[in-house]
């Protein structure tokens, strides 16, 4: 038996008794303590569950001929003419960099960001402190997005039928059409996107849609809000934006809604929530904190920092929802009797009484992938409660044109396949990968005369359009994007585009009959719009568009609240929920957390980012719970055959802690053919099997045990400790009692040390995290990797436990498996002030300076690994191979950082607290002739993390954050009793449960 494989039954019995044996595990092999796991600990770099790399006699012969041939040879890169300026820009100095504001959209809405860019090319995306959906933090798809600039396997021209083209040919092909259109009023013509919220581009729409009055546009997004529109629809009568303040919500109730990270404001949500959980200013904080409970039927992050989870099938959830609001004192219909036990039902009644002690203070959040009637009872019960006005408002609709997504494609569908399409315009949209299987939108596409897809890959659907036109990045283009509150961003380039794209704008300007740049049908609409003020802010229009640009937000377009009623039939107008459980399994559907739908399926960094909870990389996998695990025979890694409708898909099952039973998880955007070298035959594609009317989860799902196993990469095991309890959490009442707990329920005597102390007499930089604020995003991983230009490995070698990321977000978990606590800790280099690795160096490329950092001097390591070996924090990383090639693309060198360098085969590598940002400030300081401020400095992971979990600072400063941190009796240190003195601590979790609900 494998380290994947174990006995569900004979676990169950050991912890039945001895229930406290561990209190806190990584995963379920840990907790069932198999000898193979055992054995793996023993490992270095444990294999996991994939066998290293074979090679061949003549892939070994090649690669020793190559060894020998390159022995005598530098590694380094080749010497480049550098040609400086004739006349230099005025605001470019070579070496410092310089800052632009702009937003990343994503699913039609933005989130406000700066741009980082050296002598002209982007490097490094931060959140923009002044974007209300952001305020300076940022989520991993927006830390990664430089890689998609830079992506060599984007497409670079203009193609029709395949042979390459110019933008001039597709405009001549382009005007011929028009003069059709022009005769029949655009009849036949079709325009399809995703959503839209931008000002300008609804503009144009509504100019094209004027022109040929017979065309249609719809819009699909394959993770889309439908359900949201529809449930505001439900409850009031017409669709409404529901905006909430989870500031202001001392408790907060989720119905399978992961708004920490998937709602188009789960940045801005998580720095709220953090917020009102914080315990940094000492015991007067514990009449603020806030609680959170959490129904969901997937594992999640907003779950995973719920002080009440109660796991439940995705068809359940509208019964909870019921329930709930009933014993809210609100008159609706029972649904199906059965679909919840007496458990199930009394922990929802306690979380009412909570509720209802907090009304006016409370929140009800109803997930994306419920149905609408979950959403109208979540509007009834905000407004019962009193919410409304204070933790939730309503505005009008952010997008240009509301509409429901799935039945839009269906009529578009019907059009393809009667014939009544004979040009279909695609913008930046894929259905032929994403649409639901039952609308077979590849065949109603082959039926097209004359279709064009602006996408930035030669995707699916591009494959098979008469023309494709490459997309710009949004870092290379004009424009402008709503953010979930509906404040206006206008985009900037920050680069020229890299090769022959164009923007959704010069589209649909040139389908208009107005051939112009992005940058004049922007400015058009913007000087319109200043035009149009009674009381404009700035005295010109060239003044305000600079400020617009300067700033990152156009200053009072967020929409206003408006007064919000509920229809008197809206409880009468509820859908009939689920009639009671199937046959089979339930399938849920889910965006993936690292590729979304797949349109970030060729990042890299994204693909080896370890996925919340599972931490797998590189693949998706079915997620079933241990008890139907158990009933079924399966194990992690196990190929099982998925049939539903006819249609069916085989994926390994992953058996995930917390899942609810009887029902499995598929994430969608993998086992794509090619939309990219990165992302070709990676996972299994979750859209073969997704239909319209099981569009988020489906029943009756049959599962069939195949005799193959398939190997899977995860690092949950990875780089353990030898099962010391590193985490160290209570709930609230426990600190209050006893605010050091966490120093006195553990042994923290340190041993006396043979070397002297060090005085540290300038500044002395240390870092603190706050557990209780981590929600385990992985922001922080992907920014460091960003940062400091660290390599992906590939699959086989994070399989091998070789994974390169300098800052690991640990998970551990606490309780029983059906239903744990999970538990996040961030572990970066602990930077010990008595580091083990230091004396063990035999070439001293591990040394400390006077401001206690613990250094790595790249040029002098000779990679005996005896520093990794002695690190007892095990956060060291050793560069096995030359992961970045000879013959790399130099579109990648462009992302790297120029103040980072960029380390060869064979060096040890690890955290530096970003001593480049260190040494930027200091000269800077020095110039000006004053000392460095409190704050002055944020390390990369810092910067990105959205809940401010992290600071970094001087501990020496009293008046420095991080110096009261290190005061605060929550404050502790990792393996304290070994006498390292790490100058990286943590401030101890605290949660706040329920004392109704405890046990």
């Amino acid at each position: 038996m494998d380290a994947t494989q174990f006995d569900w039954n004979t676990l169950r019995q050991r912890l039945a008794q001895n229930p406290d044996r561990k209190a806190f595990w990584r995963s379920l092999e840990e907790l069932a303590d198999t000898p193979a796991f055992q054995a793996l600990l023993r490992q270095e770099f444990p294999q996991m569950a994939i066998p290293g790399p074979t090679t061949s006699r003549r892939t070994f012969l090649k690669l020793m001929g190559a060894a020998l041939l390159m022995a005598g040879c530098s590694v380094r890169p080749p010497r480049r003419q550098i040609v400086p300026y004739v006349n230099a820009p005025e605001t470019v100095i070579p070496g410092k960099p310089l800052y632009f504001a702009t937003a990343m959209p994503l699913g039609g809405y933005g989130i406000g960001v700066l741009v980082e860019s050296h002598e002209g090319r982007p490097t490094k995306v931060e959140g923009n402190p002044q974007h209300p959906a952001s305020l300076g933090g940022s989520n991993p798809f927006l830390q990664a997005s430089i890689l998609g600039l830079y992506d060599p396997d984007r497409a670079q021209v203009v193609t029709e039928q395949g042979q390459i083209r110019t933008w001039q040919d597709f405009l001549n092909a382009l005007q011929a059409r028009r003069a059709g259109w022009q005769e029949t009023q655009g009849a036949g013509l079709r325009i399809l996107t995703g959503t839209i919220t931008s000002p300008t581009l609804g503009a144009q729409l509504q100019a094209l849609l004027e022109a040929f009055p017979q065309a249609r546009w719809y819009q699909y997004e394959p993770a889309g809000l439908d359900n949201l529109r529809e449930g505001a629809r439900l409850a009031f009568g017409r669709v409404l934006n529901t905006v909430y303040h989870v500031a202001q919500a001392a408790r907060i109730l989720s119905l399978d809604a992961d708004f920490l990270y998937t709602f188009p404001g789960s940045i801005r949500h998580a720095r709220d929530f953090a917020a009102g959980r914080r315990l940094r200013d000492g015991a007067a904080d514990t009449a603020t904190m806030n609680r959170l409970y959490a129904v969901e039927s997937t594992p999640t992050i907003t779950g995973a920092r719920a002080d009440h989870r109660l796991p439940l099938q995705a068809a359940q959830v509208e019964a909870a929802a019921r329930l709930l609001a009933r014993e809210l004192g609100l008159a609706v219909p029972e649904g199906t009797p059965g679909m919840l036990d007496e458990a199930q039902a009394a922990w929802l009644a306690a979380a009412a009484r909570d509720l209802q002690e907090h009304a006016g203070a409370s929140l009800i959040v109803a997930g994306e992938t419920q149905p609408p009637a979950v959403h109208a009872l979540a509007h009834a019960m905000n407004l019962a409660l009193g919410n409304v006005g204070n933790t939730v408002t309503y505005t009008e609709p952010v997008e240009v044109e509301p509409s429901q997504g799935v039945a839009s494609l269906g009529t578009l569908v019907e059009e393809l396949q009667a014939g009544q399409v004979d040009a279909l315009i695609v913008v930046d949209c894929n259905p032929v990968l994403t649409a639901p299987a039952d609308f077979d939108f590849a065949a109603g596409l082959e039926q097209v005369a004359f279709s064009v897809a602006l996408s930035p890959y030669l995707d699916e659907t591009a494959a098979r359009c008469t023309w494709h036109v490459p997309a710009t990045h949004y870092l290379e283009m004009w424009g402008d994007v709503r953010a979930y509150d509906g404040t206006v961003t206008i985009l900037q380039p920050l680069i020229a585009p890299l090769f022959d794209g164009r923007s959704p704008h010069e589209l649909l300007a040139a389908l208009i009959g107005q051939p112009q740049s992005g940058y004049d049908v922007v400015r058009r609409q913007w000087d319109a719009y200043y035009q149009a003020q009674e009381q404009p802010a700035q005295p010109d229009a060239e003044s305000f568009w600079r400020t617009c640009l300067h700033d990152g937000v156009v200053a009072g377009t967020a929409l206003p609240p408006v007064e919000v009623q509920l229809r008197p039939d809206w409880a009468d107008a509820l859908p009939t929920g689920p009639t009671g459980p199937t046959e089979g399994l339930e399938l849920i559907f889910r965006p993936d957390t690292a590729i979304w739908d797949g349109r970030f399926a060729n990042n890299a960094w994204l693909q080896e980012l370890p996925r919340h909870l599972t931490t797998l990389t590189w693949d998706n996998a079915g997620l079933i719970s241990p008890g139907t695990a158990a009933r079924l025979g399966l194990s992690t890694g196990d190929l099982v055959r998925l049939e539903h409708q006819g249609r069916r898909l085989e994926v390994p099952v992953y058996v995930m802690p917390g899942h609810p039973d009887e029902a499995m998880t598929l994430h969608l955007g993998y086992g794509r053919p090619w939309a990219g070298q990165v992302s070709q035959d990676v996972g299994f594609n979750a859209y073969l099997l997704r239909t319209s009317e099981g569009f988020w989860h489906a029943q009756g799902v049959q599962l069939q045990k195949l005799n193959r196993r398939y190997p899977l990469a995860t690092t949950q095991n990875h780089f353990l400790m030898e099962g010391r309890e590193l985490v160290r959490s209570a709930d609230l009442e426990h600190y209050r009692q006893d605010p050091a707990f966490a120093h006195h329920e553990h042994d923290e005597h340190e041993q006396p040390s043979l070397y002297p102390p060090y005085p540290y007499e300038g500044h002395a930089w240390g870092m603190v995290i706050d557990l209780t604020a981590c929600i385990g995003c992985n922001a922080c991983t992907i920014a460091c990797q960003m940062e400091n230009n660290i390599p992906v490995v590939g699959k086989e070698n994070v399989a091998m436990g070789r994974e390169m990321h300098w800052l690991k977000v640990d998970q551990y978990f606490s309780g029983p498996p059906e239903n744990p606590t999970v538990h996040f800790q961030p572990r970066p280099c602990m930077h010990c002030e008595r580091a083990p690795c230091e004396p063990v160096c035999p070439v001293e490329a591990t040394v400390h300076d006077a401001e206690g950092l613990n250094e790595m001097i790249y040029n002098r390591c000779v990679g005996t690994r005896y520093c990794s070996n002695n690190c007892p924090y095990k956060v060291r990383r050793f560069n096995f191979f030359d992961y970045v090639p000879s013959d790399e693309s130099p579109l990648l060198q462009m992302w790297r950082n120029p103040d980072v360098t960029v380390r060869n085969r064979g060096v040890m590598e690890k955290c530096t607290y970003c001593i480049q940002r260190i040494n930027a400030a200091r000269i800077e300081a020095q110039k000006e002739g004053r000392p460095i401020g409190p704050g002055e400095i944020l390390t990369a992971c810092q910067q990105a993390c959205p809940t401010q979990a992290i600071v970094f600072g001087d501990i020496n400063a009293e008046e420095d954050p991080v110096a009261r941190l290190k005061e605060h009796p929550l404050n502790y240190t990792l393996l304290a009793e070994l006498g390292t003195r790490p100058r990286t601590s943590y401030l101890a979790e605290v949660r706040n449960p329920n004392p109704a609900l405890s046990g």
